[in-house]
């Protein structure tokens, strides 16, 4: 699957805005956490956050925090993000939440003591009825709070918590660690089955040096926004652009046929047909078809280019392919 929005979903981001004010009393079923790219895992919270919310006719909340806490706690062990912000909030809304309370990471925010981010955030900013998180939910100043800690707090303070088994595939626990590590290797296909849908770098599309068209096969170069680009190589994906979703193959590299410096992204559309030089771009990564490598010449990579297209085509017609 892949994310489109079909549900609006509202977002904060500052306290000042007082969510509580903005959406009555009701009250909010929520969760916490980065939910960095969305895997199945988090799916399965939210799934339950939005079941939850809709018997007790509350919010469906999430609340998240930018940039990630280690960017600022500890920047030189921070990872790479799998998602933009902005393709966090638009996964919310696909997965049916009400609400995202985007909170900003900062000091202030990492010297609240647990009980006070509880009192200040939970309690009065989204009124939370009932709060799910994973078995290593952490919060609070240095970490210092857990379930435990949460569980207590929530009969002082008149809300439930329900702790959430973690998702697993193939006997693996699901993580953002773990797809971190496919993604960066290449693996696109274990990260697809990982976070339940393709990962997807988006952005603006720019200039190229203008070879492709001059060996037959036209391409879109993006600049992507995400921090976590897939290892240099040849896959095959899916290229959004001006609202059409078009089936295409995807170099990831320096393109060293023609001794190229600098990293790009470059996709050619299959049956597209469109004179395009800006605007936004997305690519999702279905598959690895093979590493960058450099050619003879023009005439050798354009065979090969050929080649990855048949066999980004064949994929296409396979039952791993699962739309």
């Amino acid at each position: 699957m892949a994310f489109r929005v079909a549900h609006s979903v509202q977002e904060w981001r500052s306290l000042a805005e007082n969510f509580a004010a903005e959406r009555g009393l009701r009250g909010s079923v929520i969760s916490v956490g980065n939910f960095d790219g969305l895997h199945i895992g988090h799916q399965k919270i939210i799934r339950a956050v939005v079941s939850g919310a809709r018997t007790e006719k509350a919010i469906a909340t999430i609340i998240t925090f930018d940039p990630h806490p280690l960017k600022v706690l500890r920047p030189d062990a921070a990872p790479p993000l799998i998602m933009t912000i902005k393709q966090r909030v638009a996964g919310f809304a696909e997965c049916g939440l009400d609400a995202a309370l985007v909170m900003r990471f900062d000091r202030a925010l990492a010297d609240l003591s647990a009980e006070e981010f509880v009192r200040s955030v939970l309690v009065e900013t989204v009124r939370a009825k009932r709060i799910l998180v994973g078995a290593n939910f952490r919060f609070g100043y240095q970490q210092a709070g857990n379930v435990d800690l949460l569980t207590r707090l929530g009969k002082e303070h008149g809300f439930d918590v329900e702790i959430m088994a973690a998702a697993e595939v193939g006997g693996r626990a699901v993580s953002s660690t773990e797809i971190r590590r496919a993604v960066a290797e290449g693996k696109v296909y274990e990260a697809c089955e990982l976070l339940g849908h393709p990962f997807a770098l988006t952005g603006m599309i720019r200039a190229g040096a203008g070879r492709g068209s001059k060996i037959v096969f036209p391409t879109l170069n993006l600049a992507a926004e995400q921090e976590l680009l897939p290892a240099r190589g040849v896959y095959a994906t899916e290229s959004v652009v001006g609202g059409r979703t078009f089936r295409s193959v995807t170099n990831v590299g320096v393109r060293p046929t023609f001794d190229g410096q600098g990293l790009s992204v470059e996709s050619h559309l299959f049956d597209f047909r469109d004179q395009v030089t800006g605007g936004p771009l997305e690519v999702r990564f279905w598959k690895r078809l093979r590493e960058e490598r450099k050619f003879d010449g023009a005439e050798a990579l354009k065979a090969q280019i050929a080649s990855d297209i048949l066999a980004a085509q064949d994929f296409f017609k396979s039952p791993a392919f699962i739309k």
